[in-house]
């Protein structure tokens, strides 16, 4: 799907295909184009836009370069999934985020963007850039938008992060629940893993955002952008910096957080290994003491008399309560 957006008035005006791109347009976005849509494009604009595949690839030099009189910069950026951006479904769960690569293009002061996922960041630009004043007036600044935008739901994005970790570690280390049962560290584990792979994710999308900043600031510099362009690049790197920086932070509580939770598995296994060690060695002398009267020998002379049986029992139980003592005295119970 073809969406062509002009400046009228300080405001972003979307029209969809097959509408022709005019001396107003400032942004074309591509969703899922098809084949004939981005021939349309390529013809109108002299670009070549990059296919799927040419956007997956991960070295730098096949996602920052400049070809076909455009700069082309794509960034992995955390998306619906693609199902749920399709028919409309907003996921229940920030894990159901996935990373995909979108692609900027910068042709003249014209910007292009091809997708084929639902950045939230998107929907957010959007919505500022239909209020008046709106830093829309060509390519370069709807693009800054756009990653500016990005840039505030990727913060929000590491923000429920930090709080669900802390929430987790409150868990872990509760002194009022110092029993924890087994199905509560899986289900503490299966917390860290989802919350790992999301901070994993992040991490990829702010590093690749990082890189495209950097490319788009020798860029503007190039074009003589004015000051106010290159200011908010600056602005907008130092915050990928510090939101990188706090991934990384919480990339070590999270891995804190599993080990710890290991270790206490590990502590709940050999506590019942201890328990059941204790209690075969506590009931040793009790089974010695039946295990010799209950020998069939014809002559046990206590077999005859009227206290055996009583002492027997008396023995067997002086001989567990006694150890059961000694263990309790050296805090192994």
């Amino acid at each position: 799907m073809m969406t062509i957006y002009d400046n009228v008035d300080g405001v972003l005006v979307a029209r969809s295909a097959p509408a022709e791109i005019t001396a107003q347009t400032v942004w074309i976005d591509l969703y899922r184009p098809t084949r004939e849509e981005d021939t349309g494009v390529e013809q109108a604009l002299g670009v070549l836009v990059p296919t799927r595949e040419e956007m997956s690839e991960i070295e730098a030099s096949s996602r920052l370069y400049h070809e076909g009189g455009a700069h082309v910069m794509t960034a992995i950026i955390l998306s619906f999934a693609e199902n749920e951006a399709i028919h409309g479904e907003k996921p229940t769960h920030s894990n159901n985020d996935v990373a995909t690569p979108v692609t900027f293009m910068l042709a003249g002061n014209r910007l292009i963007t091809v997708r084929y996922a639902e950045p939230r960041g998107f929907k957010l630009y959007l919505n500022r850039a239909q209020k008046k004043d709106a830093a829309c007036s060509a390519g370069p600044s709807v693009l800054i938008g756009l990653i500016e935008a990005v840039i505030d739901r990727a913060a929000d994005r590491v923000e429920r992060i930090q709080a669900e970790v802390d929430q987790l570690s409150h868990t872990i280390f509760d002194v009022n629940n110092e029993r924890q049962r087994a199905p509560r560290f899986d289900i503490n584990i299966k917390t860290i893993g989802r919350e790992g792979e999301l901070t994993s994710r992040s991490r990829e999308s702010l590093l690749s955002i990082d890189r495209l900043l950097t490319y788009l600031s020798h860029v503007m510099s190039e074009r003589g952008e004015d000051k106010l362009l290159r200011a908010r690049i600056k602005t907008a790197n130092r915050d990928v910096q510090s939101l990188n920086d706090h991934v990384g932070y919480l990339s070590v509580k999270i891995n804190f957080l599993l080990d710890a939770t290991l270790g206490m598995i590990n502590n709940e296994q050999n506590t019942i290994i201890k328990i059941f060690s204790v209690l075969a060695v506590a009931l040793m002398p009790p089974t010695l003491v039946g295990t010799i009267y209950g020998m069939n020998f014809k002559h046990i002379p206590e077999l005859d008399w009227e206290y055996g049986y009583p002492l027997a029992l008396s023995l067997m139980v002086i001989s567990a309560v006694l150890p059961w003592l000694y263990f309790k005295r050296k805090g192994w119970l």
